[in-house]
């Protein structure tokens, strides 16, 4: 599973003109599922998100996390994160998930961000959307879940 977070001032997404999900500041998660994710992965990446210290201090040093700043969630689904690239001029989707269990993973993803406390907001799966973001900085980090480090 991969998450490409990215820090902005605000951001929102459409879907046939109509804006069906904004934040403020936050972040802007868009959510990669890969074949035989599970929901180790999914917590893996969550806490990761909530937690990973990409927001600015008082001194502008990243020391703040979304937990601390009360940062609000957009998450997006996006299975071009898993574009293998490797080969030719077009892009192998074989690694993500079919799109009922990329589906299911997904919404699991989003409850336990839900979890957490943080205001979140979404998209909607299988859709073609219009996300507009206001990248802060411009600040944004690539987490995927089979990079964890030796003590998780």
């Amino acid at each position: 599973m991969k998450a490409l977070l990215q820090r902005v001032s605000r951001a929102s997404v459409s879907i046939d003109g109509s804006i069906v999900g904004s934040i403020g500041r936050g972040l802007v998660v868009l959510v990669g599922v890969a074949a035989g994710d599970t929901e180790k992965d999914i917590q893996h990446l969550v806490n990761k998100t909530v937690n990973l210290r990409i927001f600015e201090d008082s001194e502008s040093k990243f020391n703040l996390s979304a937990l601390d700043v009360k940062a609000e969630l957009l998450i997006i689904s996006q299975f071009t994160l898993l574009a293998d690239t490797r080969k030719g001029r077009r892009p192998s989707f074989t690694d993500a998930a079919p799109p009922a269990e990329a589906e299911a993973l997904f919404a699991k993803f989003v409850t336990e961000a839900r979890n957490s406390g943080l205001t979140v907001a979404t998209g909607r799966f299988q859709q073609h959307m219009l996300v507009e973001i206001h990248n802060d900085g411009p600040v944004t980090v690539m987490l995927d879940s089979r990079e964890k480090s030796p003590a998780g």
